[in-house]
């Protein structure tokens, strides 16, 4: 009786953690694009505030026992830091000046940009059936930037700066997590006050600090609890998808993920009335197929990876 009530408990504890991952992930999307629409609130500022709000959520969960922060030489996480600021920066600056489906699908670039940092300045190789994978992620990214009605040049050039930063972002923080022996929370409670500190000398060259779409502008309440609950909604998809990673397994998170990037291209469409052709239609599910089939094939290899060394004596 009390195994199976650990298990309902266990259950439900995991349902409501995709819940909270599945919510959060789509409404900030949704609430940026939002804040972007209705109230023009400055790019670089919002960015700033979750940043900041990312940190104080870190700072209760410390608080409250959820983990165990790790003392880090500041000089050795700098330019972690500042890829951090790009990153978020950039693909808020993609989602202001794309339609959500352009958005959501350059992000998928991010991939094969990983890809092929880590063949050339790592070194690290890839079977010939992921490469394949990247084709059709490719093609259906060029298919939809080519036939959307919205397509703007600031937008594409925010949004290929977006896919390359986040794309050297991720690279490091891999590459950070094994050098210094830390988890991603461990690792994101030092870089995003470092991060906040960065911006907060870089906006007032960039945005204006008082006046209309200044940061201390007369911005009216419902704007700014708009801004802070998107900044609450940002600390929690971090935080969901460090618990969902930790307590289920990539496979979960992987398949997970595809039906969070369905759900936010139609919320897209429905919500913001972004146009959509039957060759965009054509390239989504091109880079869906293509997504689909590389995760198939890196799991299958890690499942084989991990086998061989069950083997070995």
């Amino acid at each position: 009786m009390a195994e199976m009530l650990f298990g309902l408990f266990a259950n439900r504890r995991l349902i409501a953690g995709l819940l909270v991952n599945l919510l959060s992930s789509i409404c900030i999307v949704f609430i940026n694009k939002w804040i972007y629409v209705t109230y023009g609130f400055p790019n670089m500022t919002l960015t700033l505030v979750h940043f900041v709000v990312t940190w104080l959520g870190l700072f209760i969960c410390h608080q409250m026992d959820m983990f165990c922060p790790k003392s880090l030489p500041v000089r050795r996480i700098v330019w972690l830091a500042l890829s951090f600021c790009g990153f978020v920066a950039f693909t808020n600056l993609s989602l202001q000046n794309n339609s959500i489906g352009t958005y959501q699908l350059a992000k998928t670039m991010t991939t094969p940009v990983i890809i092929l940092i880590q063949t050339t300045y790592y070194k690290k190789t890839f079977s010939t059936k992921i490469k394949l994978t990247l084709v059709p992620i490719t093609l259906g990214v060029i298919l939809n930037s080519y036939y959307d009605v919205r397509f703007n040049l600031l937008g594409t050039v925010f949004a290929s700066l977006g896919v390359l930063v986040t794309s050297l972002y991720q690279v490091w923080v891999g590459a950070k997590q094994h050098e210094l022996q830390v988890n991603s929370m461990q690792l994101l409670y030092h870089q995003a006050p470092l991060s906040s500190g960065f911006l907060l000398c870089v906006v007032p060259f960039f945005e204006p600090v008082v006046g209309d779409g200044g940061i201390f502008g007369p911005w009216s309440l419902p704007a700014l609890m708009t801004v802070l609950f998107s900044g609450v909604v940002a600390f929690l998809v971090n935080l969901s998808i460090y618990w969902i990673i930790g307590n289920t397994s990539a496979v979960t998170y992987n398949m997970f993920g595809h039906f969070k990037f369905c759900i936010t291209l139609i919320g897209g469409y429905l919500l913001f009335n972004d146009p959509l052709s039957l060759n965009q239609a054509l390239g989504i599910l091109c880079t869906l197929a293509g997504i689909l089939s590389y995760t198939h094939f890196k799991l299958a290899e890690q499942e084989e990876g991990k086998s061989r060394l069950a083997q070995r004596p």
